[in-house]
């Protein structure tokens, strides 16, 4: 019989619908999301394409950074270079790692000198919970945005009082892994708080093999990580709460710079990310409230190897109203100023840049229809403003089956390296680049019940004047917008509950290509298939994971010699309770020791293990 992705996907959605469930469970807490709409909601209110990752997953992630838990999210993909510590990135829907716009608390956290994210300094034992918003959303957000949003949380979605909780961890694993963290967090009628650190250090593995041969060393690449998140709000009369966010993370981070006499011998280099935000709301009346955020963010990164250093700081200020037209509609009228300032070792011809944008968002419903609509102006300096926005409909055909469409556009602006790197090595920016466009569709369909959770979402996005980072068509080389994309895309994810057991199935299909060439755009796989499976006992977890992900292409022109193969990885652990507070948690991960590369030249790691204790009161 012919393969059919579109079958199978069908298939691996909806068959668990129609599975009677063993047993009834009991109803929880529905999730309450912020990022979709700006404003608090139940996830079952949220139009779109969106995972909550919640502070259960948190807390079983082994890994220093969130990429292992983003590679099992539906609709994303990701690369590093050779372990946690090193250069890696997201593809959000296929979009390029720098059009997912990433936020603590709602602050922008995306590096402005280059665009990128720097994974190594986010642990996941900082944060609550994670949104994730799949497709473009700069009519929410602006630049950045065209792939999707995520948002690192450690603010409060429960009001009221909440009795003290406190969460310790200590471990150890492969290649001299050693791990810890602890988080405290409580609510009194005026106080609310959450406290969190973490620490992280290896030996590490091998970052590179001789495929590249300009860094490549045989030595080990490890990491020290440490890092600390906090929220603290003051609820100083009902409907009126002062708060206050911080991060502060820093890594020092091996990586390999070649193994030639004259290359630098155990190279290393240290990062660092800092943000702070003030947040007042204020309810005014009984359908006006007041959102007033003042931000900073920092980013410095010191390459001890090559002697280069940078920093990019941002200045945000954001002040939103939303007002309440009925019980059913809403209406959210948003001003913000951004400043950012990059410093590069290397200097740069324009150092400063502001925007300053305005938007509004709507949102209905409507007995079984809902509707949302947002519409965006963003003006960066000396350069073109641009518009944009976005239209959804859902419609419940029952109580658990739901269907939905949406139409968005996106936008986002070169970075400082883009536009104004100074004339070095035969490459110089371009200050006349335009911003990158998109227009994004997606249709969706959903069940969901007690025990049953399925989705499927089909999507194409079209981008026009992609930034081709370095166009050496003339010279020197430089910087342009002529690159032209399509992405298409099939994305479906279900659950199952049956009784203490739990299964769920997933798989992402893509079509990633540049218009101009018809290749295949870099590093993208076509097919991704998902499994999982948990069975609760009365003092035991058990739990298997299988991810698989398709061949990429590292470079433009998909050659042969860059043809990244596909691999299959299976992952286990287990928690076992020996006492009241405390459980022993076990992973092993690439049971069957896959050898791949996430990039080319580079290495994944093999099999290992990992040991904890946790503590949770």
């Amino acid at each position: 019989m012919k393969f059919s992705p579109l079958k199978t996907a069908l298939a691996v959605a909806f068959f668990p619908a129609a599975v009677l469930a063993q047993e009834s469970s009991v109803p929880s807490l529905e999730p309450i999301v912020v990022t979709a709409s700006r404003t608090p909601q139940p996830i079952s209110n949220v139009i779109g394409d969106i995972t909550v990752i919640d502070s259960a997953q948190l807390k079983r992630e082994t890994s220093p950074t969130l990429l292992d838990l983003f590679a099992r999210t539906p609709g994303l993909q990701v690369y590093d270079s050779g372990g946690p510590q090193t250069v890696s990135g997201i593809y959000t829907r296929g979009a390029n790692p720098q059009a997912t716009l990433v936020m603590f608390n709602g602050l922008r956290i995306n590096d402005t000198t280059a665009g990128s994210t720097f994974w190594n300094l986010i642990n996941p034992a900082l944060f609550n919970r994670i949104e994730i918003i799949r497709g473009a959303a700069s009519g929410l957000y602006g630049s950045n945005a065209m792939g999707g949003v995520i948002n690192l949380m450690t603010t409060p979605t429960e009001t009221g009082p909440r009795d003290l909780s406190l969460i310790a961890n200590i471990g150890g694993g492969s290649n001299g892994t050693f791990r810890t963290n602890a988080a405290i967090s409580g609510a009194t009628e005026k106080f609310d708080y959450y406290l969190a650190g973490a620490y992280a250090t290896s030996e590490g593995f091998n970052a590179s093999n001789t495929k590249n041969t300009y860094v490549y060393n045989p030595d080990r690449d490890g990491y020290n990580q440490a890092s600390m998140t906090g929220s603290l709000g003051y609820t100083f009369a009902p409907g009126h709460r002062l708060g206050v966010n911080f991060l502060n993370a820093v890594s020092r981070n091996e990586f390999d710079a070649g193994n030639d006499p004259w290359s630098v011998q155990n190279a290393y280099g240290y990062s660092r990310q800092k943000a702070y935000s003030i947040t007042s709301n204020n309810q005014i009346s009984h359908w006006w409230e007041s959102v007033v955020q003042l931000s900073y963010g920092k980013l410095h990164s010191d390459d001890r190897a090559y002697g280069s250093t940078f920093d990019s700081r941002t200045n945000f200020y954001s002040w939103q109203n939303n007002f309440s037209l009925d019980e059913n509609q809403t209406l959210s009228v948003v001003y913000e100023h951004t400043k950012e300032r990059a410093f590069n070792s290397n200097g740069l011809t324009q150092q400063k840049r502001h925007t300053n944008s305005i938007a509004a968002l709507y949102k209905g419903d409507f007995d079984r229809h809902h509707i949302q609509a947002n519409i965006r102006r963003d003006k960066v300096s000396g350069v073109k403003g641009s518009t944009t926005g976005g239209l959804t409909y859902a419609f419940d055909m029952t109580p658990e089956f739901q269907v939905g469409a949406g139409y968005s556009t996106g936008f986002r602006v070169g970075t400082f390296a883009d536009m104004f790197s100074p004339l070095a090595w035969g490459f110089q920016g371009n200050p006349d680049l335009l911003p990158e466009k998109s227009r994004h569709v997606e249709l969706n369909l959903r069940y969901n019940s007690n025990d049953t959770q399925a989705s499927l979402t089909l999507f194409q996005t079209k981008y026009k004047d992609l930034i081709n980072a370095y166009d050496c068509s003339t010279y020197p080389c430089s910087t342009s917008n002529v690159d032209k994309a399509t992405i298409r895309g099939l994305s479906v994810d279900a659950s199952q509950r049956l009784g203490y057991t739990t299964l769920s199935l997933g798989a992402d299909f893509l079509n990633a290509k540049d218009d101009s060439t018809g290749k295949r755009l870099v590093r993208r796989a076509n097919q991704i298939y998902r499994a999982s499976i948990s069975h609760e006992f009365e003092r035991i977890n058990l739990a298997a994971d299988y991810l698989f992900v398709g061949h990429r292409y590292d470079d433009a022109s998909n050659t042969k010699e860059k043809r990244l193969g596909g691999y299959g990885l299976v992952n286990l652990r287990t928690d076992y309770k020996v006492a009241k507070n405390f459980q022993i948690q076990a992973s092993v991960n690439n049971v069957f020791n896959k050898k791949y590369a996430p990039a080319y030249g580079y290495n994944a790691q093999g099999t290992n293990f990992f040991l904890n204790l946790a503590y949770q009161h």
